[in-house]
């Protein structure tokens, strides 16, 4: 996802002390893996952004016809008027999820500004992660602004943890893209956060247009990528033209063998987004992601 409202992580320095210990918190396993007896998804998810040309007129009406296309997770963004709760209190949130077969598992959110308050928020209905969704002028950071980063991402996650949900962070193509010096940002922030306090969202659409392949970074960083955006890219596009999702199934993106390889990875929650439309409508393409997933076996 890459809108400018998400531009807002500064980079300070901070003294953590990283340590190489791994784990998860009691209860914050997944009931959404991979368990469909036939081999499909059991349960998979929508970023709310896929509808933020629809969601904001209507936030209740919409949740209705996502819960009616199956799915039975969502992931919120901080939204600039109304939130990552859609103008209702947290509580209210949850109830009208629950009266809908769904959950929030997740939301993407400003992780600068009262990041205590959202994590209390989140923890008090159950959520399972707050994600932070970009970096600031990712391009123009250098190998020791990511590793500032990975501190802050190290305190952040700190703070989640003592309140029983997880920190992650969501990537673009800027951070598997190889920088002139050598450096993979991602890498760089797997290598200094912990992992009993830092997860990652792998966003597959934009590490293959970082011109990486998603199966071999969930092959050699197990168990750090515990989300995944599932978004597909326009067959016979460059990777310099950044902006073609499709809907998931139309594009190039192997989804069957990425996904295969991403449950025995670790990944626990497979969340639909999709950014562009072509000749049809947000809501037409959650429908279409949604019945492609229903059927995808892996």
């Amino acid at each position: 996802m890459s809108y400018k409202r998400r531009d807002f992580l500064k980079t300070t320095t901070a003294a953590i002390a990283i340590t190489a210990i791994t784990g998860e918190l009691p209860g914050c396993k997944s009931s959404s893996m991979l368990g469909g007896s036939d081999g499909t998804l059991k349960e998979f998810g929508l970023q709310l952004y896929t509808l933020r040309d629809v969601m904001p007129a209507d936030p209740k009406g919409v949740l209705k016809q996502i819960a009616e296309m199956g799915y039975k997770q969502i992931e919120s963004y901080q939204h600039d008027k109304l939130g990552m709760f859609w103008g209702m209190k947290n509580t209210e949130f949850k109830k009208y999820m629950d009266d809908l077969g769904m959950q929030i598992v997740s939301s993407h959110t400003d992780i600068n500004k009262d990041f205590e308050r959202k994590a209390d928020e989140a923890a008090a209905i159950g959520m399972k992660y707050l994600i932070c969704p970009s970096l600031p002028h990712e391009k123009d950071m250098t190998q020791e602004d990511y590793k500032k980063a990975a501190e802050i991402f190290n305190q952040r996650g700190a703070v989640c943890k003592a309140k029983g949900l997880r920190f992650a962070f969501h990537n673009h193509d800027q951070a598997f893209s190889q920088r002139p010096s050598g450096f993979i940002a991602e890498e760089v922030l797997l290598q200094n956060t912990d992992p009993s306090l830092v997860d990652f969202e792998m966003d597959i659409y934009w590490v293959v247009t970082g011109g990486q392949d998603p199966v071999t970074w969930l092959n050699k960083y197990p168990n750090r990528f515990k989300l995944g955006h599932i978004k597909d890219r326009k067959k016979d596009t460059p990777l310099s033209e950044r902006e073609v999702s499709v809907n998931v199934g139309e594009g190039s993106i192997d989804f069957k063998k990425i996904l295969a390889v991403a449950k025995k990875q670790g990944m626990q929650y497979y969340i639909v987004e999709q950014e562009k439309y072509e000749d049809t409508t947000p809501l037409a393409a959650a429908k279409a992601d949604a019945e492609y997933l229903k059927k995808l076996k892996i």
